[in-house]
């Protein structure tokens, strides 16, 4: 770790998939904190030009093209959430590439502590490939909640939200990497709370660290 990253108190948020990681990010970010998103970062890395899309291209043809020459991200999904080697290649593809681009943007951030947003922290290393970051959060729900959650949000069936749940860790996995959580089964009221307790206690280990 260079010593650049060590003045950095980054914060790893994760969770399951329609666990609330947004809302909490929002949250975050009401409190002037700033927040790196890892989807934003992978969005940014398969925009039309980037060597990330035409590695993508090359791999899984251009059908997964839309008309513009743009990602057709909902086409890309059902081919990789029917085909784990699919899935692993394209993880393959942009996981080194957005955790060093996430880790240069925390580096660059203003804020007193930073937040780094990353769905698949669990998936994808955990502490070993993120080694800069000061403290881990989960986003804990039931699978229950979770089901539910992204069958009204993605308007899916749901035999494809169950894989989309399993292609992920179990939240035996996150929760074993957490230094802290944030169960997201209540109120918005009582998620902002949390979410204000958790900023006091990030902003005075930040400044001891400073110290």
């Amino acid at each position: 770790m260079s010593a650049q990253a060590d003045a950095v108190f980054a914060v790893g948020l994760t969770g399951g998939i329609a666990s609330g990681k947004s809302t909490v990010e929002a949250a975050f970010v009401a409190l002037g904190i700033e927040v790196i998103d890892a989807d934003q970062v992978a969005r940014d890395l398969v925009a039309p030009g980037e060597p990330a899309l035409a590695e993508i291209v090359r791999h899984f043809g251009r059908e997964v093209l839309d008309e513009h020459g743009w990602l057709d991200r909902p086409a890309l999904r059902q081919r990789v959430f029917a085909n784990a080697s699919e899935r692993q290649a394209l993880e393959a593809i942009l996981h080194p590439r957005i955790r060093a681009e996430i880790q240069q943007r925390c580096m660059a951030a203003a804020s007193d502590y930073v937040i780094a947003s990353i769905p698949l922290l669990t998936e994808g290393g955990g502490r070993k490939a993120y080694p800069w970051l000061t403290r881990i959060l989960v986003v804990d729900v039931t699978r229950q909640t979770q089901l539910q959650r992204l069958i009204s949000r993605d308007g899916i069936d749901s035999s494809l939200a169950n894989r989309m749940i399993d292609a992920q860790a179990s939240r035996e996995q996150r929760l074993a990497i957490a230094d802290d959580v944030l169960r997201n089964e209540a109120s918005m009221a009582a998620l902002q709370e949390h979410v204000a307790g958790l900023d006091g206690l990030y902003r005075q280990l930040c400044n001891d660290m400073k110290q």
